[in-house]
Protein backbone atom coordinates (compact mmCIF):
# COMPACT_ATOMS: atom_id res chain seq x y z
CA UNK A 1 0.00 0.00 0.00
CA UNK A 2 1.20 3.50 -0.83
CA UNK A 3 2.51 5.58 2.08
CA UNK A 4 0.46 8.73 2.60
CA UNK A 5 1.42 11.43 5.10
CA UNK A 6 -2.22 12.18 5.86
CA UNK A 7 -2.58 8.73 7.45
CA UNK A 8 -0.67 9.98 10.50
CA UNK A 9 -2.99 13.00 10.75
CA UNK A 10 -6.10 10.82 10.59
CA UNK A 11 -4.69 8.31 13.07
CA UNK A 12 -3.69 10.98 15.58
CA UNK A 13 -7.12 12.59 15.38
CA UNK A 14 -8.98 9.34 15.98
CA UNK A 15 -6.70 8.31 18.85
CA UNK A 16 -7.21 11.59 20.68
CA UNK A 17 -10.90 10.84 21.37
CA UNK A 18 -11.75 13.98 19.42
CA UNK A 19 -14.52 16.41 20.19
CA UNK A 20 -14.92 17.03 16.46
CA UNK A 21 -15.71 14.75 13.55
CA UNK A 22 -12.94 14.61 10.96
CA UNK A 23 -14.06 15.54 7.46
CA UNK A 24 -11.55 14.56 4.75
CA UNK A 25 -11.97 16.58 1.56
CA UNK A 26 -10.30 16.07 -1.79
CA UNK A 27 -10.80 15.59 -5.51
CA UNK A 28 -11.93 12.28 -6.94
CA UNK A 29 -9.33 9.51 -7.05
CA UNK A 30 -6.77 11.02 -4.66
CA UNK A 31 -7.07 8.04 -2.29
CA UNK A 32 -9.35 9.24 0.54
CA UNK A 33 -11.38 6.05 0.91
CA UNK A 34 -8.33 3.79 0.81
CA UNK A 35 -6.41 5.63 3.50
CA UNK A 36 -9.40 6.05 5.83
CA UNK A 37 -10.23 2.37 5.45
CA UNK A 38 -6.61 1.48 6.24
CA UNK A 39 -6.46 3.62 9.39
CA UNK A 40 -9.95 2.55 10.47
CA UNK A 41 -9.14 -1.15 10.26
CA UNK A 42 -5.87 -0.52 12.10
CA UNK A 43 -7.46 1.26 15.06
CA UNK A 44 -10.95 -0.22 15.38
CA UNK A 45 -12.30 -3.73 15.69
CA UNK A 46 -15.44 -2.68 13.81
CA UNK A 47 -15.28 -0.42 10.77
CA UNK A 48 -18.71 0.41 9.35
CA UNK A 49 -18.38 1.97 5.91
CA UNK A 50 -21.36 3.53 4.18
CA UNK A 51 -20.91 4.98 0.70
CA UNK A 52 -23.61 7.58 0.13
CA UNK A 53 -23.25 7.67 -3.65
CA UNK A 54 -23.88 3.93 -3.76
CA UNK A 55 -26.87 4.43 -1.47
CA UNK A 56 -28.16 7.28 -3.66
CA UNK A 57 -27.96 5.05 -6.74
CA UNK A 58 -29.41 2.05 -4.91
CA UNK A 59 -31.63 1.61 -1.85
CA UNK A 60 -31.66 5.30 -0.79
CA UNK A 61 -31.70 4.33 2.88
CA UNK A 62 -30.21 7.64 3.98
CA UNK A 63 -32.00 9.95 1.55
CA UNK A 64 -34.53 11.18 4.12
CA UNK A 65 -32.58 10.66 7.34
CA UNK A 66 -32.85 13.79 9.47
CA UNK A 67 -32.38 12.53 13.05
CA UNK A 68 -29.72 10.60 14.95
CA UNK A 69 -32.07 7.72 15.70
CA UNK A 70 -33.08 7.39 12.04
CA UNK A 71 -29.40 7.41 11.09
CA UNK A 72 -28.61 4.60 13.49
CA UNK A 73 -31.63 2.64 12.29
CA UNK A 74 -30.41 2.74 8.71
CA UNK A 75 -26.82 1.88 9.70
CA UNK A 76 -28.13 -1.08 11.68
CA UNK A 77 -29.82 -2.39 8.53
CA UNK A 78 -26.48 -2.71 6.76
CA UNK A 79 -24.07 -3.39 9.66
CA UNK A 80 -26.01 -3.87 12.88
CA UNK A 81 -23.70 -6.59 14.20
CA UNK A 82 -20.73 -4.18 14.05
CA UNK A 83 -22.35 -1.45 16.15
CA UNK A 84 -20.43 -2.17 19.35
CA UNK A 85 -18.76 0.07 21.96
CA UNK A 86 -17.54 3.52 20.90
CA UNK A 87 -13.87 2.63 21.41
CA UNK A 88 -14.31 -0.36 19.08
CA UNK A 89 -16.57 1.13 16.40
CA UNK A 90 -15.81 3.64 13.67
CA UNK A 91 -18.60 4.73 11.35
CA UNK A 92 -17.15 5.97 8.07
CA UNK A 93 -19.53 8.09 5.99
CA UNK A 94 -18.00 8.08 2.51
CA UNK A 95 -19.03 10.49 -0.28
CA UNK A 96 -21.13 12.44 2.20
CA UNK A 97 -21.69 15.21 -0.36
CA UNK A 98 -24.33 13.00 -2.00
CA UNK A 99 -26.63 13.88 0.91
CA UNK A 100 -25.79 17.42 2.11
CA UNK A 101 -28.28 17.13 4.98
CA UNK A 102 -25.93 14.58 6.58
CA UNK A 103 -23.33 17.33 6.98
CA UNK A 104 -25.77 19.12 9.28
CA UNK A 105 -26.49 15.85 11.08
CA UNK A 106 -22.80 15.47 11.99
CA UNK A 107 -23.27 17.98 14.80
CA UNK A 108 -25.93 15.83 16.42
CA UNK A 109 -24.00 12.60 15.90
CA UNK A 110 -21.05 14.21 17.67
CA UNK A 111 -23.25 15.36 20.54
CA UNK A 112 -24.82 11.91 20.83
CA UNK A 113 -21.34 10.40 21.01
CA UNK A 114 -22.45 6.79 20.77
CA UNK A 115 -19.75 5.88 18.24
CA UNK A 116 -16.63 7.34 16.63
CA UNK A 117 -17.17 8.93 13.23
CA UNK A 118 -15.23 10.06 10.18
CA UNK A 119 -16.52 11.39 6.86
CA UNK A 120 -15.10 12.09 3.43
CA UNK A 121 -16.22 13.52 0.13
CA UNK A 122 -14.93 14.33 -3.33
CA UNK A 123 -16.91 17.54 -3.84
CA UNK A 124 -17.05 18.78 -0.29
CA UNK A 125 -15.62 22.17 -1.18
CA UNK A 126 -18.56 22.72 -3.52
CA UNK A 127 -21.12 21.29 -1.08
CA UNK A 128 -19.82 23.23 1.90
CA UNK A 129 -19.91 26.45 -0.10
CA UNK A 130 -23.55 25.84 -1.00
CA UNK A 131 -24.83 24.56 2.37
CA UNK A 132 -25.97 27.17 4.87
CA UNK A 133 -26.19 24.99 7.97
CA UNK A 134 -22.69 23.56 8.22
CA UNK A 135 -21.84 22.76 11.88
CA UNK A 136 -18.32 24.21 11.73
CA UNK A 137 -17.80 23.89 15.48
CA UNK A 138 -18.45 20.16 15.24
CA UNK A 139 -16.16 19.20 12.37
CA UNK A 140 -12.47 19.36 11.54
CA UNK A 141 -12.07 19.88 7.82
CA UNK A 142 -8.80 18.73 6.21
CA UNK A 143 -7.73 18.50 2.57
CA UNK A 144 -6.15 15.53 0.80
CA UNK A 145 -4.18 15.82 -2.44
CA UNK A 146 -2.50 13.44 -4.91
CA UNK A 147 0.85 11.97 -3.85
CA UNK A 148 3.44 14.70 -3.55
CA UNK A 149 7.00 14.14 -4.78
CA UNK A 150 8.24 12.88 -1.42
CA UNK A 151 5.48 10.26 -1.28
CA UNK A 152 6.32 9.30 -4.88
CA UNK A 153 9.96 8.77 -3.88
CA UNK A 154 8.91 6.52 -1.02
CA UNK A 155 6.63 4.56 -3.36
CA UNK A 156 9.63 4.01 -5.63
CA UNK A 157 11.74 2.44 -2.90
CA UNK A 158 13.49 5.39 -1.30
CA UNK A 159 13.48 5.04 2.47
CA UNK A 160 12.93 7.62 5.19
CA UNK A 161 16.66 7.71 6.01
CA UNK A 162 17.44 8.85 2.47
CA UNK A 163 14.66 11.45 2.60
CA UNK A 164 16.02 12.88 5.83
CA UNK A 165 19.54 12.96 4.36
CA UNK A 166 18.17 14.95 1.43
CA UNK A 167 16.36 17.28 3.80
CA UNK A 168 19.60 17.88 5.72
CA UNK A 169 21.32 18.82 2.45
CA UNK A 170 18.50 21.22 1.63
CA UNK A 171 18.53 22.88 5.03
CA UNK A 172 22.32 23.27 4.92
CA UNK A 173 22.11 24.49 1.29
CA UNK A 174 24.60 21.84 0.19
CA UNK A 175 24.59 20.52 -3.38
CA UNK A 176 24.17 16.81 -4.06
CA UNK A 177 26.95 14.89 -5.80
CA UNK A 178 26.57 14.27 -9.54
CA UNK A 179 25.32 10.69 -9.20
CA UNK A 180 22.67 11.48 -6.59
CA UNK A 181 21.55 14.55 -8.52
CA UNK A 182 21.06 12.54 -11.71
CA UNK A 183 19.10 9.91 -9.78
CA UNK A 184 16.85 12.57 -8.25
CA UNK A 185 16.27 14.20 -11.63
CA UNK A 186 15.43 10.82 -13.14
CA UNK A 187 12.80 10.21 -10.46
CA UNK A 188 11.52 13.78 -10.79
CA UNK A 189 11.00 13.35 -14.54
CA UNK A 190 9.18 10.08 -13.94
CA UNK A 191 6.95 11.92 -11.48
CA UNK A 192 6.18 14.41 -14.26
CA UNK A 193 4.91 11.49 -16.36
CA UNK A 194 3.08 9.47 -13.72
CA UNK A 195 1.88 12.21 -11.39
CA UNK A 196 0.43 11.49 -7.98
CA UNK A 197 -2.94 9.85 -8.53
CA UNK A 198 -2.73 6.57 -6.55
CA UNK A 199 -4.17 4.37 -9.31
CA UNK A 200 -1.68 5.77 -11.82
CA UNK A 201 1.24 5.34 -9.39
CA UNK A 202 0.23 1.77 -8.53
CA UNK A 203 -0.10 0.93 -12.22
CA UNK A 204 3.34 2.36 -12.94
CA UNK A 205 4.91 0.44 -10.06
CA UNK A 206 3.24 -2.78 -11.18
CA UNK A 207 4.25 -2.93 -14.85
CA UNK A 208 5.89 0.38 -15.88
CA UNK A 209 3.46 0.68 -18.77
CA UNK A 210 2.90 4.32 -19.74
CA UNK A 211 -0.09 3.41 -21.93
CA UNK A 212 -1.95 2.04 -18.91
CA UNK A 213 -0.96 5.05 -16.82
CA UNK A 214 -2.33 7.37 -19.50
CA UNK A 215 -5.58 5.37 -19.70
CA UNK A 216 -6.07 5.83 -15.95
CA UNK A 217 -5.38 9.56 -16.22
CA UNK A 218 -7.92 9.90 -19.04
CA UNK A 219 -10.51 8.06 -16.94
CA UNK A 220 -9.91 10.46 -14.06
CA UNK A 221 -10.44 13.44 -16.38
CA UNK A 222 -13.73 11.84 -17.47
CA UNK A 223 -14.74 11.45 -13.82
CA UNK A 224 -14.09 15.13 -13.26
CA UNK A 225 -16.29 16.03 -16.22
CA UNK A 226 -19.06 13.73 -14.99
CA UNK A 227 -18.96 15.28 -11.52
CA UNK A 228 -20.17 18.57 -13.00
CA UNK A 229 -23.41 16.87 -14.09
CA UNK A 230 -25.26 18.36 -11.11
CA UNK A 231 -25.27 21.65 -13.02
CA UNK A 232 -27.47 22.51 -16.00
CA UNK A 233 -26.14 22.03 -19.51
CA UNK A 234 -24.95 25.62 -19.89
CA UNK A 235 -22.87 25.55 -16.68
CA UNK A 236 -21.45 22.12 -17.50
CA UNK A 237 -20.24 23.29 -20.89
CA UNK A 238 -18.55 26.36 -19.42
CA UNK A 239 -16.92 24.32 -16.63
CA UNK A 240 -15.58 21.85 -19.19
CA UNK A 241 -14.44 24.68 -21.45
CA UNK A 242 -12.45 26.37 -18.69
CA UNK A 243 -10.96 23.04 -17.55
CA UNK A 244 -9.93 22.17 -21.11
CA UNK A 245 -8.37 25.63 -21.53
CA UNK A 246 -5.85 25.11 -18.74
CA UNK A 247 -3.11 23.40 -20.81
CA UNK A 248 -3.27 26.02 -23.57
CA UNK A 249 -3.19 28.83 -21.01
CA UNK A 250 -0.08 27.26 -19.51
CA UNK A 251 1.63 27.52 -22.89
CA UNK A 252 1.02 31.27 -23.07
CA UNK A 253 3.60 33.73 -21.78
CA UNK A 254 1.21 35.14 -19.16
CA UNK A 255 -0.43 31.78 -18.39
CA UNK A 256 -3.48 33.42 -16.86
CA UNK A 257 -7.09 32.81 -17.82
CA UNK A 258 -8.29 35.19 -20.54
CA UNK A 259 -12.02 35.63 -20.07
CA UNK A 260 -12.86 36.39 -23.70
CA UNK A 261 -11.37 33.02 -24.74
CA UNK A 262 -13.84 31.02 -22.66
CA UNK A 263 -16.79 31.53 -24.99
CA UNK A 264 -15.45 34.08 -27.46
CA UNK A 265 -17.95 36.66 -26.23
CA UNK A 266 -17.15 40.30 -25.65
CA UNK A 267 -18.06 42.12 -22.46
CA UNK A 268 -17.64 39.14 -20.17
CA UNK A 269 -15.69 39.51 -16.92
CA UNK A 270 -14.25 37.13 -14.35
CA UNK A 271 -17.45 37.62 -12.36
CA UNK A 272 -19.42 36.24 -15.32
CA UNK A 273 -17.85 32.84 -14.68
CA UNK A 274 -17.53 32.94 -10.91
CA UNK A 275 -19.70 29.82 -10.39
CA UNK A 276 -17.59 27.86 -12.86
CA UNK A 277 -14.30 28.96 -11.31
CA UNK A 278 -15.61 28.22 -7.82
CA UNK A 279 -16.65 24.73 -8.90
CA UNK A 280 -13.26 23.82 -10.40
CA UNK A 281 -11.37 25.19 -7.39
CA UNK A 282 -13.68 23.93 -4.63
CA UNK A 283 -13.87 20.50 -6.25
CA UNK A 284 -10.08 20.32 -5.98
CA UNK A 285 -9.53 19.56 -9.66
CA UNK A 286 -7.90 22.93 -10.41
CA UNK A 287 -5.48 24.95 -8.31
CA UNK A 288 -5.92 28.72 -8.27
CA UNK A 289 -3.00 31.15 -8.20
CA UNK A 290 -4.12 34.73 -7.65
CA UNK A 291 -2.25 37.82 -8.81
CA UNK A 292 -0.75 40.40 -6.46
CA UNK A 293 0.73 43.70 -7.65
CA UNK A 294 1.88 45.10 -4.31
CA UNK A 295 2.94 42.15 -2.15
CA UNK A 296 2.97 42.69 1.59
CA UNK A 297 2.81 40.13 4.38
CA UNK A 298 0.41 38.41 4.73
CA UNK A 299 -0.28 38.05 1.04
CA UNK A 300 -4.00 37.49 1.48
CA UNK A 301 -4.32 41.12 2.57
CA UNK A 302 -3.38 42.36 -0.91
CA UNK A 303 -4.83 39.71 -3.21
CA UNK A 304 -7.58 41.84 -4.66
CA UNK A 305 -6.52 41.82 -8.32
CA UNK A 306 -8.97 40.18 -10.68
CA UNK A 307 -6.37 38.02 -12.44
CA UNK A 308 -6.17 34.27 -12.10
CA UNK A 309 -4.03 31.33 -13.16
CA UNK A 310 -5.36 27.78 -12.98
CA UNK A 311 -3.21 24.64 -12.79
CA UNK A 312 -4.26 21.00 -12.91
CA UNK A 313 -4.25 19.28 -9.53
CA UNK A 314 -1.98 16.55 -10.93
CA UNK A 315 1.05 16.96 -13.21
CA UNK A 316 0.55 13.49 -14.76
CA UNK A 317 -2.81 14.57 -16.15
CA UNK A 318 -1.13 17.58 -17.76
CA UNK A 319 1.74 15.65 -19.35
CA UNK A 320 -0.75 13.07 -20.61
CA UNK A 321 -2.58 15.82 -22.48
CA UNK A 322 0.57 17.53 -23.75
CA UNK A 323 2.70 14.53 -24.72
CA UNK A 324 0.48 11.42 -24.70
CA UNK A 325 2.54 8.25 -24.68
CA UNK A 326 5.72 9.97 -25.89
CA UNK A 327 7.86 9.87 -22.76
CA UNK A 328 11.13 10.83 -24.46
CA UNK A 329 10.30 14.54 -24.53
CA UNK A 330 10.45 14.56 -20.74
CA UNK A 331 12.92 11.79 -19.91
CA UNK A 332 15.47 13.05 -22.44
CA UNK A 333 14.97 16.68 -21.38
CA UNK A 334 14.57 17.65 -25.06
CA UNK A 335 15.76 21.21 -25.66
CA UNK A 336 13.03 21.81 -28.23
CA UNK A 337 10.32 21.18 -25.61
CA UNK A 338 9.38 23.90 -23.13
CA UNK A 339 8.55 22.22 -19.83
CA UNK A 340 7.93 25.47 -17.96
CA UNK A 341 4.20 24.83 -17.54
CA UNK A 342 4.89 21.28 -16.38
CA UNK A 343 7.43 22.38 -13.78
CA UNK A 344 5.12 25.12 -12.54
CA UNK A 345 2.30 22.59 -12.14
CA UNK A 346 4.50 20.45 -9.90
CA UNK A 347 5.47 23.45 -7.79
CA UNK A 348 1.85 24.58 -7.46
CA UNK A 349 0.71 21.13 -6.33
CA UNK A 350 3.64 20.76 -3.92
CA UNK A 351 3.11 24.16 -2.31
CA UNK A 352 -0.62 23.74 -1.80
CA UNK A 353 -0.17 20.19 -0.45
CA UNK A 354 2.25 21.65 2.11
CA UNK A 355 -0.29 24.23 3.26
CA UNK A 356 0.69 27.30 1.25
CA UNK A 357 -1.87 29.57 -0.38
CA UNK A 358 -0.85 30.29 -3.98
CA UNK A 359 -0.14 33.73 -5.40
CA UNK A 360 1.98 35.22 -8.17
CA UNK A 361 3.48 38.66 -8.69
CA UNK A 362 2.00 40.68 -11.54
CA UNK A 363 3.23 44.20 -12.22
CA UNK A 364 2.87 45.95 -15.57
CA UNK A 365 6.22 47.71 -15.29
CA UNK A 366 8.26 45.05 -13.49
CA UNK A 367 6.84 41.86 -14.98
CA UNK A 368 5.79 38.59 -13.31
CA UNK A 369 7.24 36.23 -10.74
CA UNK A 370 5.84 32.70 -10.85
CA UNK A 371 4.90 32.21 -7.18
CA UNK A 372 4.76 34.14 -3.93
CA UNK A 373 4.34 32.45 -0.54
CA UNK A 374 4.21 33.74 3.01
CA UNK A 375 7.05 33.19 5.47
CA UNK A 376 5.37 33.30 8.87
CA UNK A 377 8.69 32.86 10.68
CA UNK A 378 10.09 36.05 9.14
CA UNK A 379 6.81 37.91 8.52
CA UNK A 380 8.04 38.23 4.95
CA UNK A 381 7.18 37.33 1.37
CA UNK A 382 9.11 34.59 -0.46
CA UNK A 383 9.20 34.86 -4.29
CA UNK A 384 9.86 31.73 -6.38
CA UNK A 385 10.84 31.58 -10.03
CA UNK A 386 10.61 28.22 -11.84
CA UNK A 387 12.97 27.42 -14.72
CA UNK A 388 13.06 24.29 -16.88
CA UNK A 389 15.84 25.27 -19.30
CA UNK A 390 19.49 26.26 -19.30
CA UNK A 391 18.84 29.99 -18.88
CA UNK A 392 17.86 29.68 -15.24
CA UNK A 393 19.96 32.71 -14.24
CA UNK A 394 17.87 35.01 -16.48
CA UNK A 395 14.95 36.39 -14.46
CA UNK A 396 14.60 40.15 -14.74
CA UNK A 397 11.28 40.34 -12.88
CA UNK A 398 12.60 38.39 -9.89
CA UNK A 399 15.84 40.38 -9.83
CA UNK A 400 13.91 43.62 -9.89
CA UNK A 401 11.55 42.37 -7.21
CA UNK A 402 14.42 41.58 -4.84
CA UNK A 403 16.53 44.65 -5.67
CA UNK A 404 13.71 47.17 -5.35
CA UNK A 405 13.69 47.07 -1.56
CA UNK A 406 9.97 47.89 -1.72
CA UNK A 407 8.76 44.56 -0.45
CA UNK A 408 9.35 42.54 2.76
CA UNK A 409 11.61 39.88 1.21
CA UNK A 410 14.08 37.83 3.24
CA UNK A 411 14.61 34.91 0.85
CA UNK A 412 14.09 34.47 -2.89
CA UNK A 413 14.58 31.30 -4.91
CA UNK A 414 15.04 30.02 -8.44
CA UNK A 415 14.19 26.32 -8.88
CA UNK A 416 15.70 24.63 -11.92
CA UNK A 417 17.47 21.53 -13.28
CA UNK A 418 20.86 22.82 -12.16
CA UNK A 419 22.69 20.69 -9.59
CA UNK A 420 24.66 23.28 -7.66
CA UNK A 421 23.20 25.43 -4.91
CA UNK A 422 24.44 28.99 -4.86
CA UNK A 423 23.34 32.41 -3.73
CA UNK A 424 23.81 35.56 -5.77
CA UNK A 425 22.43 39.05 -5.11
CA UNK A 426 19.86 37.82 -2.62
CA UNK A 427 18.60 34.95 -4.79
CA UNK A 428 19.25 31.29 -3.95
CA UNK A 429 19.42 28.78 -6.81
CA UNK A 430 18.11 25.31 -5.93
CA UNK A 431 17.50 22.05 -7.81
CA UNK A 432 13.81 21.67 -8.67
CA UNK A 433 13.39 18.49 -6.60
CA UNK A 434 14.04 20.41 -3.37
CA UNK A 435 10.58 21.96 -3.69
CA UNK A 436 9.40 18.96 -1.68
CA UNK A 437 10.93 20.57 1.45
CA UNK A 438 9.26 23.97 1.12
Amino acid sequence: MLYRKIAAVIEAHLQESPDKILLVDGARQVGKTTIIRYVGNKLFANLIEVNMIEDQLGPKLFENVRSVEDFYLQVSMVAGAKMQEKAETLIFIDEIQAYPHLLTLLKFLREDGRFTYIASGSLLGVTLAQTSSIPMGSIRHIQMFPLDFEEFLLANGMNDFAIQALRAKFEARQSLDEGTHHRMMDLFRKYLLVGGMPDAVNSYLKDTNIQRVRDIQREIRDYYAADASKYDAEHRLKIRRIYDMIPSCMENKKKRIVVKDIEGKKGRTMASYQDEFDYLINAGIALEVRAIANPVFPLVSSSGKNLLKLYFNDVGILTGILFGNNIRAILDDARSINLGAVYETVVASELIAHGHALYYYDNRQRGEVDFLIDSYDDLAVVPLEIKSGKDYTVHSALSGFVASGSYPVKDAYVLSNARTIEKNRGITYLPIYFVMFF
